[in-house]
């Protein structure tokens, strides 16, 4: 027992399956005790459940399908972008124009949706294209990130290989980063996820886990609330643990 609180101690797999399984129990535990009184900040139990109950009822499922489909689209469309980007970044022309929309990562939220709204006005088109925008920043970030910790070894490889400077690029940066790319997906994925709830909450004519959230917000329905919370992250957990899975599948001899 002594050995897992020292730094760095190698455990196997059932050990750290223990560890994990203890302290659930022991969070499971303090929210028990925690809400056993009159009066408490947090939702007990039974208040969650019953919000699991009135969200299935209220089409819980449905506005799943719309987060995850709005999703999807986002990160889509913000990976096409930002791979034009990252791959145009070595040219010098176009490299300050890669460097540049990095820089609108720093830029407020709230000021990108207001200049979103005024340029389109269907619903579901504005959420995508202001978490596509928002997206971008960071993914395009990441990927010049990518790019520039390629070894010199790989490319000086490459040229002894005969390689022109556009075959180098295909083959060193476009083909020899792929399961780089997919990883970086995975990140960022965390980012969409995370910000959709809010632009849902923004525009919520199209529905969605943020028009719930919203709502409930509204009627300070702290049962509903966590319900959510635990969907939400649920669903984060297991597209992180699918595209990590993707890319292990796909690319077995990747070691991130």
């Amino acid at each position: 027992m002594i050995k897992y609180f020292i730094p760095f101690e190698k455990t196997s797999k059932i050990n750290r399956t223990v560890i994990i399984t203890a302290w659930l129990v022991l969070l499971i535990a303090f929210w028990f005790i925690g809400t056993s009184g009159q009066k408490h900040l947090f939702p007990s139990p039974s208040q969650v459940l019953t919000g699991f109950t009135e969200l299935y009822k209220e089409g819980l499922v449905v506005h799943i399908f719309n987060s995850l489909k709005l999703c999807f689209i986002s990160i889509f469309l913000a990976t096409i972008i930002s791979l034009l980007f990252a791959y145009l970044w070595p040219i010098p022309l176009l490299k300050p124009v890669s460097e540049f929309i990095t820089k609108f990562r720093f830029l407020p939220f709230t000021g990108l949706s207001f200049y979103i709204t005024m340029v389109i006005h269907e619903a579901r088109m504005m959420q995508v294209w202001i978490l596509v925008i928002f997206l971008t920043t960071f993914l395009t970030t990441s990927l010049i990130a990518v790019v520039k910790d390629i070894p010199q070894e790989e490319f000086d490889h490459a040229k002894m290989l005969k390689c022109t400077r556009w075959e180098v690029l295909w083959q060193v940066i476009i083909l020899g980063r792929l399961d780089y790319v997919i990883d970086v997906i995975r990140q960022n994925l965390a980012i969409t996820w995370m910000m959709l709830v809010t632009v849902e909450s923004i525009v919520v004519a199209s529905g969605g886990l943020g028009f719930l959230i919203k709502n409930s917000d509204k009627f300070m329905n702290t049962g509903r609330i966590i319900a959510l919370q635990i969907i939400i992250l649920l669903i984060g957990l297991g597209l992180d643990s699918a595209i990590n899975f993707l890319r292990k599948a796909i690319f077995r001899y990747s070691k991130i």
